[in-house]
């Protein structure tokens, strides 16, 4: 099982929990990002530097991404698509995404994109809390706790 990130928008203090989950459980943990990513000295992290564009990134981690890894990814449509080969998909915020709810995800993002691009403003996500760290810390640890 390998943990994968969608590191370019993924928050510092959730790759920290993610550091320190791969080397307390020796799970393998990779960041995929379109820039440098400093990782701690660990034979269970890593990063990959993919060029810049759009997607490519997400493209990196599902042409990886196989049945039991999970991916950590505030991108819905990345996270139907890992989900597609078996993957699970958890947010930064804590919300884990399966088979059984990422469809209903996807059509709300797809709705609210529609939205905006008509010229509806929805104001944006909340800025990330307390809260949402430990809702991703609890999330992880339930996950790791049943591999």
């Amino acid at each position: 099982m390998t943990i994968w990130v969608d590191a370019d928008a993924c928050p510092v203090v959730v790759r920290e929990i993610l550091f320190k989950a791969a080397v307390r459980t020796r799970v393998a943990l990779t960041l995929v990002a379109n820039q440098f990513v400093r990782v701690p000295p660990s034979p269970f992290i890593s990063a990959i530097q993919v060029a810049s564009g759009f997607d490519v990134a997400d493209n990196e981690i599902v042409l990886r991404a196989q049945a039991g890894d999970l991916v950590i990814t505030s991108d819905i449509p990345l996270a139907a698509e890992v989900i597609e080969k078996g993957a699970l998909a958890l947010s930064p915020r804590g919300e884990l995404l399966t088979a059984d709810n990422v469809r209903g995800r996807l059509m709300m993002r797809d709705f609210m994109d529609t939205m905006r691009s008509s010229g509806v403003h929805s104001g944006g996500a909340a800025a990330y809390s307390a809260t949402d760290k430990q809702a991703f810390a609890n999330q992880l640890d339930r996950y790791l706790a049943k591999q």
